[in-house]
């Protein structure tokens, strides 16, 4: 890494090496963690609603048909709201744990709801802690999705899996408008980052629906270890 840098920097043409302020590592983490506070601005509570309610169940009980998970297992709930679906896992005898940002995670204790804060781009827990990870609606709020992605699989067990599910772009409700949201990919992008993050299989349906804006997508994705 030395030697990259004195070449670059011998190669610096003499009137441009006076613009240049090196920074040290520490300097662009804190460069990048300040530009992410920034953006907890944006974040807007989540409320129950009837229809996402419903989706979060459905996906679930589906999960359930198709992945043997014993009671007790290990469970975190990236972007848990307040707590749509971890009443689900905590009915079912799961150990999950929810991370949200701002009120969401008071509503979420004063539920009886496991949760902290914590921002989804760092992710605070040793490698290979949960059995599954949940990620519904979540990664399209992340300034780095593919390092999301990689966290994600990095907290996975071996043999783990994780269900992921994101809006579409450019359908009636204009997800990529909404100012929370950073990472509105194609389906094709985001099949690629997750193969890129470490998963290697992945299980992929999509969600066609109405709603007053017009017609609306979800695609989601259960996301294997191995």
């Amino acid at each position: 890494m030395a030697r990259a840098k004195s070449k670059v920097a011998a190669s610096t043409p003499r009137g441009l090496a006076a613009l240049v302020t090196p920074s040290t590592k520490a300097e662009k983490y804190e460069r990048l963690d300040r530009f992410i506070e920034s953006l907890w601005g944006d974040v807007y509570e989540e409320p129950p609603s009837a229809m996402h309610d419903r989706f979060t169940a459905e996906a679930w009980e589906r999960a359930k048909e198709l992945f043997a998970l014993p009671k007790g297992s290990k469970i975190l709930d990236i972007g848990c709201g307040q707590g749509v679906a971890l009443k689900y896992f905590l009915r079912d005898e799961m150990e999950p744990i929810g991370i949200a940002i701002g009120t969401d995670v008071e509503v979420c204790r004063a539920n009886g709801h496991p949760a902290i804060e914590m921002d989804l781009t760092f992710l605070d827990f040793p490698d290979g802690t949960f059995d599954l990870v949940w990620c519904r609606h979540v990664l399209e709020h992340s300034v780095a999705p593919y390092f999301s992605l990689a966290e994600v699989r990095r907290v996975l067990r071996p043999g783990g899996w994780a269900y992921i599910e994101v809006p579409a772009p450019d359908t009636a409700c204009r997800h990529q408008d909404n100012p929370n949201h950073y990472s509105v990919l194609t389906r094709s992008m985001w099949l690629s980052l997750m193969g890129r993050a470490g998963f290697k299989r992945v299980q992929m349906a999509e969600r066609k629906f109405e709603v007053p804006a017009g017609p609306d997508l979800y695609w989601s994705f259960f996301v294997f270890t191995d």
